[in-house]
């Protein structure tokens, strides 16, 4: 697994298309199920996936448990890493950076906050390489 985390408009997917010009890209879309997108990692081929903060809305918005979404994204993951196995492929998993700005007033987006935070620190901990991108500037951090 590779991670990229950025804010918006930082760069990030222009990396990612100058690195990996041949990855298959997939957009996750809110209330997705996992599956849907863990099996379209092509063998021997990189496939990224973006969307995660809309996707982790949905998400937020249907559950109320934090606990119980950790807990569901960390089986998405462990899936993700088995199909990574399975494939002989890699996913790049582009993130977003939420944590550098001011914190929202409104609960609901601070819990957005937060749990994108704990997302990034899961696939960060997963992932061989991590990088950072902002302003067109990319650092790798693992």
């Amino acid at each position: 697994m590779l991670c990229i985390i950025g804010g918006a408009c930082s760069g990030r997917r222009a990396l990612v298309a100058e690195r990996y010009p041949r990855a298959v890209w997939h957009r996750l879309e809110p209330g997705e199920p996992p599956a849907d997108w863990a099996g379209r990692l092509p063998s021997g081929g990189v496939l990224v996936i973006t969307g995660w903060a809309e996707w982790l809305k949905a998400l937020l918005a249907a559950t109320a448990d934090d606990e119980a979404v950790r807990s569901a994204w960390r089986a998405q993951l462990s899936a993700l890493d088995e199909r990574e196995r399975e494939a002989q492929g890699e996913a790049l998993l582009i993130l977003d950076e939420m944590g550098c700005g001011i914190v929202p007033m409104a609960a609901e987006a601070r819990r957005l906050r937060d749990l994108n935070g704990w997302l990034a620190q899961e696939v960060a901990s997963r992932s061989r390489a991590v990088w950072q991108v902002r302003h067109g500037l990319c650092k790798q951090l693992k």
